[in-house]
């Protein structure tokens, strides 16, 4: 559908409960039989008839009725798409014989007109509207014309700011066309001015995520507003009965996991699913709910049609989907029953309100990684990644993150997995970072204000960190989780040595109210190596259920969890506060003598 025609929809589609009539005409505005066959006709999408049955009744009337006859035909005319029939309806119908609600249903016609005739002055003017005064059946189309009207003046950013009002009070096909015109308005700017727009937004600002899907179509990003959570949840505090309970905690009644169970993403089902099992079956709260599985199939049409099944089922709470394309059709659905997906939909969707989204994303790392070389006081870095989508996502975020505090890159390269000597890539991304002549005279020295990010998997820097060396860049190397294998490889790893990598808690140390790794790997293989995270993922999920609500409330409380310090924004988005690891002896033990958050000890 041409995009043109689509708002043209849109249009209607907002204006649809307007275009009945509001209130009871002066005169009898029954009009007998005519005027109920007249407005039949317009119920029944017969609107050319519709629109002539109203002029004739006009004809055969005088003051407020025939006004009244009149806007009705103007309305018909364009529910049709007949303007130019919107123009003539309205041809000598005197404001003062309307009724308040019908003044402000023909203002409305005329700003439309005004907008089509590029007279944005006018429309503004017609649309300076007391909020207070505004029926709620004409309020989604006074935003819309108000949005409008801010684009023809070239403020898109207010145009889009409107829109966005307008995006929680719509739904299907209205939703989709509104969040188009969104993302197009800003889509239209460049990426400096997006860029310069989003610093100046308030962290919890409703526009700051349109601006990031904006940005993301563009290749680009934005660095990440990072959580600094002061307050555990789970505090015991007493209650009314002299017991007493969990801070945040809700019981919940039957949740329903929804994950692929076949195809290509299986394996990583499993252990997230094997994760929250184990969590499941750990809960000694006394209060486990009843849980079913459903199989999420290989598509998005799949994964909404067991996200039905479940709610059909009883359930009162979903988690999942796990595919990125499926948690993106499913929070543009009317959820009757809320979610936390396992993912971050790609095309940028936030959740629903009371829903959430939770995932391990490389963005996360790349942030959390630049913010601890700055507080480090390295604030020179190269950047060397893979060819894979998960490491460009990390370098991109990396250097956003990066460069936004103050910080500089010297060069970025890419490693590729068949290649096995990375001398081009190392003098790409380090010039300036190899070792200098000490002021003594007595050696070479590293440049104190640098280092490395790197993010690829372990057979790639096993390679890349005796190269670096070899080409004298003597300085930290920080990494994303994916630099770790999962297991513990002395023999493999030692040339990993010093490497600084976050990843999830559990891997190294127990967690509160989590099984010990150790123990657990034994019996179940999903817990152990590449799956590790998974599983810690698994768990993390069913563990931020009962104290979602709480914390989508309270953005400075987080949950200890087996991935991190997890802890929630405005938009319905859990955020993971990484710890920090380093290779020592070929084996990764907790950086600094524990597993710190992303914050410098």
């Amino acid at each position: 559908m041409p995009r043109v025609l689509a708002l043209a929809f849109l249009l209607l589609a907002l204006a649809g409960c307007a275009s009945a009539p509001v209130g009871a005409p002066v005169e009898d505005r029954s009009g007998g039989p005519s005027a109920q066959r007249a407005e039949q006709l317009a119920e029944e999408g017969d609107l050319d008839a519709a629109a002539q049955a109203f002029l004739e009744l006009a004809d055969a009337s005088r003051g407020e009725a025939q006004a009244h006859y009149r806007l009705r035909a103007a309305e018909t005319r364009r529910e049709a798409g007949d303007f130019d029939g919107v123009a003539r309806a309205l041809e000598g119908v005197q404001r003062r014989r309307l009724a308040s609600d019908e003044a402000l249903r023909a203002d409305l016609l005329e700003a439309e007109l005004a907008l089509r005739a590029n007279d944005a002055r006018r429309a503004g003017a017609l649309l300076m509207i007391p909020e207070g005064s505004v029926p709620p059946a004409l309020q989604l189309r006074v935003l819309e014309l108000r949005a409008r009207t801010e684009a023809a003046n070239g403020d898109r950013f207010a145009a889009a700011r409107l829109r966005a009002q307008l995006d929680d009070r719509l739904d299907g096909a209205d939703r989709e066309m509104n969040r188009g015109e969104i993302l197009a308005t800003l889509s239209a700017l460049d990426d400096r001015t997006l860029r310069a727009r989003a610093t100046s937004l308030r962290p919890g600002d409703a526009l700051l995520p349109w601006i990031e899907q904006a940005l993301r179509g563009k290749g680009q990003v934005l660095p990440r507003d990072l959580p600094h959570p002061q307050r555990p949840v789970g505090t015991l505090i007493a209650g009314d009965d002299a017991s007493y309970q969990r801070e945040g905690y809700t019981a919940l009644g039957r949740i329903a996991l929804v994950l692929p169970l076949g195809g290509q993403v299986a394996a990583v089902a499993q252990s997230i699913r094997d994760g929250f099992l184990a969590a499941y079956y750990n809960d000694d709260s006394g209060k486990r709910p009843e849980l079913r599985v459903y199989d999420a199939g290989a598509t998005p049409q799949d994964a909404i049609a067991a996200y039905q099944r479940a709610v059909a089922d009883g359930a009162g709470f979903v988690v999942g989907p796990l595919q990125r394309e499926a948690v993106g059709q499913l929070f543009r659905q009317q959820l009757p029953v809320r979610v936390l997906a396992l993912n971050h939909p790609d095309t940028g969707e936030t959740p629903p309100r009371g829903s959430a989204e939770f995932s391990l994303l490389p963005e996360a790392e790349g942030a959390q990684a630049a913010d601890r070389m700055l507080a480090l006081g390295i604030t020179r870095s190269a950047i060397l990644v893979t060819e894979a989508d998960w490491a460009e996502r990390a370098g991109r975020a990396f250097r956003a993150q990066f460069e936004a505090h103050g910080g500089s890159i010297t060069g970025e390269a890419r490693v590729r997995d068949a290649e096995f000597n990375y001398k081009t890539a190392i003098l790409q991304a380090t010039p300036g970072l190899g070792d200098t002549s000490s002021p003594d005279g007595t050696g070479k020295v590293a440049p104190a204000d640098s280092g490395v990010f790197i993010s690829m998997r372990p057979q790639q820097a096993r390679l890349l960190l005796p190269q670096l060396r070899l080409a004298g860049v003597n300085v930290p190397v920080y990494a994303s989780s994916h630099v770790h294998s999962g297991e513990v490889s002395p023999g493999m790893d030692r040339d990993l040595d010093g490497v600084e990598f976050c990843d999830a808690t559990w891997l190294f140390t127990p967690v509160t109210g989590r099984p010990d790794r150790n123990i657990v790997s034994h019996d179940l293989p999903s817990a152990g190596g590449v799956g590790a995270r998974l599983f810690a993922f698994g768990m993390d999920a069913y563990a931020l259920l009962p104290y979602m609500d709480w914390l989508l409330a309270n953005p400075d409380a987080y949950l200890d969890g087996a991935t991190g310090q997890l802890a929630a924004d405005s938009f319905g988005r859990i955020h993971r506060v990484l710890s920090w690891a380093r290779f020592s002896g070929g084996v990764a033990r907790p950086a600094q003598g524990a597993l710190a958050p992303t914050m410098v000890p």
